[in-house]
């Protein structure tokens, strides 16, 4: 059975431990590089990481870009959107319709 983390600033992730998803805190893109590729290698399905953290981890997002697994979900963190989440659903949206619709 696949699972699902959350990887962000300690005040973004503990909520979704209520939730019942995995919380790994980091408070930089140094500390969150390593837990990415952990997650990857041990079968997490879905890896929700914050906007913040996603911003120093270029390299690290387009490595598992066009992998099944595990898909990498931005969200917003404590500080509030930057806007790269919904860039990239646009990007997927435009890939898959041919065209931007959004």
């Amino acid at each position: 059975m696949y699972k699902i983390a959350v990887l962000g600033d300690k005040d973004s992730v503990l909520g979704f431990r209520a939730l019942g998803l995995d919380a790994y805190p980091a408070s930089n893109a140094e500390q969150a590089r390593p837990i990415l590729h952990r997650l990857a290698k041990e079968g997490y399905a879905i890896i929700y990481l914050t906007e913040q953290l996603a911003a120093g981890m270029g390299a690290e997002l387009a490595r598992y870009k066009d992998e099944l697994t595990p898909a990498i979900i931005l969200i917003p963190g404590k500080e509030g959107p930057l806007g790269i989440g919904m860039e990239n659903i646009k990007t997927a949206v435009e890939r898959a319709v041919g065209a931007d619709i959004l």
